[in-house]
Order: structure tokens, then sequence, then C-alpha cells
């Protein structure tokens, strides 16, 4: 197991401390993310649907296909005979759905019957849970009271133990290594897959210390005029002297993400790109100058605004986002977002992706950083030059 059983136990009791706050008397957990937090499960097996059920108090129990039970033995703490494989025949069937069966297994294990109060949360903005699982859900169940349950878990891994963090400075060793890779195989005449290529190789292969993991979204790479753009990935087209390349990607430990962006320009920047990284950069610095306990993301957001302002730049988009354990197709927590309309407020052992990215017409730039809110201050997690990389 990757953390100890104190640190399980102390999961499911914050877990738990807010369904209370929440009026739940029991959860369904679908995000991977979550069940990997709570169970230590880790497999890629959520293509198919998969739950656990969290009461209130009592036993947990964990539902995922039959060929798929073992694995969730084989690498969580949760007790065999607290995992339930349902039948092949109940895979992308028109007919029916795997949470029918689920459902009556949970009747047979005496927690709907009994169910006489209090309300059910759902995952609802889980990239997991689809309308026809829901559908399947409310139907078998009527006796249950279902309700949003607003991202519960995500929002109680905002805070990070120091096991986790641990494990985040092991995965920034990993993002160091790939970065490398991209910046070392980004070459003029070399192919775009080529490069994506080094760089899985090295998030795979992770470090002597820290074996990689694979990402939750693959490396991205906006090259040239797509480099106005945020989010693409790769094609076999060359690079190019004179060309910008947009680099972003996350190293892997564990399933915990510590994301980077740097920018590649093959040759002599032009005036242009070199006034839009430093606008960019010290703006960054700025932002990364407040970070501390107490601060709210509204500050972060607006000391970044008042920076780029002065140098006639503005960005609508948001400059960053809570992070920690994740699984395809994002690395964000999808809890806090840095903008002026998040007033969250700074603690300890939070981490964030922090994004100064700027996207113009046809050219951009993009630099990021990793932190830890750290007890006086920030915590940056690589160690890797924050400017504008350039080759000749």
């Amino acid at each position: 197991m990757t953390f100890t059983d104190e640190e399980y136990s102390t999961r499911l009791a914050a877990v738990r401390a807010r369904m209370a706050a929440q009026n739940l008397t029991a959860l369904i957990v679908t995000d991977p993310s979550n069940l990997y937090y709570l169970l230590g499960y880790n497999a890629l097996s959520f293509y198919t649907p998969q739950m656990l059920y969290v009461p209130l108090s009592g036993e947990l129990y964990f539902f995922a296909r039959e060929m798929d039970a073992n694995g969730a033995f084989r690498t969580s703490w949760l007790p065999q005979e607290q995992t339930f494989g349902y039948p092949e025949t109940f895979v992308q069937r028109k007919d029916t759905h795997p949470f029918v069966w689920v459902a009556a297994r949970l009747r047979e294990l005496g927690v709907v019957n009994n169910f006489s109060h209090g309300q059910v949360g759902l995952e609802m903005d889980s990239y997991y849970f689809s309308p026809k699982a829901f559908e399947a859900l409310v139907k078998s169940l009527p006796e249950y009271n279902f309700t949003d349950s607003y991202e519960l878990i995500n929002w109680v891994r905002v805070v990070k133990s120091p096991a986790e963090i641990d494990l985040m400075r092991g995965a920034a060793r990993v993002c160091e290594s790939a970065m490398t890779a991209a910046y070392d195989s980004i070459v003029v005449g070399g192919r775009q897959c080529d490069a994506a290529a080094a760089i899985l190789n090295a998030q795979v292969k992770g470090t002597a210390d820290f074996g990689g993991d694979h990402p939750a979204i693959v490396p991205m790479l906006p090259t040239g005029a797509g480099a106005d753009t945020p989010h693409l990935t790769w094609s076999d087209q060359v690079f190019i002297a004179g060309e910008t390349t947009v680099v972003e990607l996350a190293g892997v430990y564990r399933r915990y993400h510590v994301p980077m962006a740097r920018t590649v320009v093959l040759g002599k920047p032009s005036k242009r790109l070199d006034y839009l990284a430093q606008s960019t950069g010290d703006a960054l610095n700025e932002v990364l100058g407040i970070v501390g306990p107490g601060v709210t993301t509204t500050e972060l957001a607006q000391v970044w605004n008042v920076s780029l302002a002065r140098h006639g730049l503005h960005k609508p988009s948001r400059i960053g986002y809570s992070i920690g354990i994740a699984y395809a197709p994002d690395w964000g927590e999808r809890t806090v977002s840095i903008r002026t309309d998040d007033d969250t407020v700074l603690a300890e052992n939070m981490t964030f992706h922090i994004i100064g990215g700027m996207w113009m017409d046809d050219y951009g730039y993009e630099v990021s950083e990793a932190v830890r809110v750290t007890d006086s201050g920030v915590e940056t997690f690589t160690e890797y030059p924050r400017q504008l990389l350039t080759k000749e």
C-alpha cells in the first residue's frame, strides 16, 4: 500500500465529517481519483461502471466488473468480502446497466430497506458517471433521495498530507526529466511525434529514485501558428527554424501529478514573443511572491491582472487550479480555480498548478509552476528555468 492504514482512516473520517455537514447518509463514489484516495484502488477499469458505497457509518462496499474485482482486492486495503464483481452479461448492454445489478446487491446487503432518513450523494459532475448510470440508480433504488455531492471528496483532497507532498516531490523529479527530454528533442527537422515519444518515455521511465506513471493528459505541443491555442497535441510534421513550441506535460508518481509548461523557440525570438515572455514571467513571479496561508485565490488573480495590465495585456481565463491525484482525462482536482470570482482561502499544503498562459493571434507563450502553500509562503515543486527557452 502507498499509504499507512492510519492515513486511510484519517481520509475516511474527513470524508464522513463532510458528509454529515452536507446531511448525507451515504455517498456513491465513481471518480477513480476518489477511489484511489479512499481505497488505494488503482487500475484502468473505469471505462466500465464501478462504484464505492460509503455510508455515514458502517462497512464500505466496492462494485466493479467481475474481471476487475480481484484488482480491487489486490491494490486496495478493502477486504475481499467487501468487493463485488458484476457479471459480464451486464457489460455494454442496451437493455440494462451494471448499476441495476449493484442496486440488487445493495438490497441484499441490507443498506436499502432500512434506509429511513437523509440523502445519498452522487458525483454528478464525474467524468465516469453517465446519464444511463444515474437513471439505473434512480429507477432501481426509489427509496434513496439522491442529491449532488458537489465534489465532496475532491474538496477533502485539496489539503495534502505530508506523505502526499513527498509523492508530489517525487513526481516533480519525473516532471523535470520529461521537460528536459522535450527540450532536447525539439530540433529543426525533427518530427513532433518523435519529441512526444521522447517525453512519454521519460514520463514512464521516471528517475532512478522515482519510477514514472502514465499521465492523465498526454504531452501537449502546440507548434508554430498553433501556439496561439492551448491543449493541442502533436502531428508528424517537422519542427521549423524560427518556430515556437509550447510544451505542457506532467510528471506522475503513484498517481500524483506535478505539471509544468515551458515555451521553446528554435532561433532568435521575435520582439513580440520576447515582450510577451517577459511580461508573463513578471506577472507569474508577482503571483508566486504573495502565495501563502490566508491569501485568497481572488487576490492571486487580481495581482496577475494588474501586472499584465501594466504591460497592456489581459488574460480572460483562470490562471491555475488545484492538483494532486489524477486519472484521464484531466490532471486538475476540479475544485479550486485561481480567478477573481473564486474566493478560496489558501491553507498550508494546498497544491496548485499556476499557469502563465497567453494565447495571442498566431503566436503564444506559456510558463507555469506547480506549487505547495507552505506555512509562510510557497514551495515550487520543480527547479527548471522559468523563462523563454531558446535553441539555435
